[in-house]
């Protein structure tokens, strides 16, 4: 499993993680609604299961992800200033470009 974090993302979960208290929590992506070839995706603060794997990313932050769940290989996490602030989950390697 591949997991891409830009560094506009990076800046932003790190401050969110570092304000955490637990510090056993990892960011977790998820599938909030899958449809056709392509998915819309949240985020979280969890603990892994046995369900998860864990991705090691370059920008030091730990992703959770369902294991053996193609719609989350390959996401990345991006942080957009405009149009509108906020994080962007897409996924290219599947089509989605979050375009839609």
């Amino acid at each position: 499993m591949k997991v891409k974090i830009t560094r506009n993302a990076a800046k932003q979960l790190k401050t969110i993680i570092d304000q955490e208290e637990d510090k056993d929590l990892k960011l977790r992506v998820y599938i909030t609604h899958a449809h056709g070839d392509h998915a819309h995706y949240g985020l979280a603060l969890d603990k892994p299961t046995e369900e998860d794997e864990v991705i090691e990313t370059d920008k030091e932050i730990d992703v959770i992800v369902k294991k053996d769940e193609p719609l989350l290989d390959g996401i990345i996490l991006d942080y957009l200033y405009l149009p509108q602030e906020g994080f962007v989950i897409t996924n290219p390697s599947k089509g989605n470009t979050g375009d839609h």
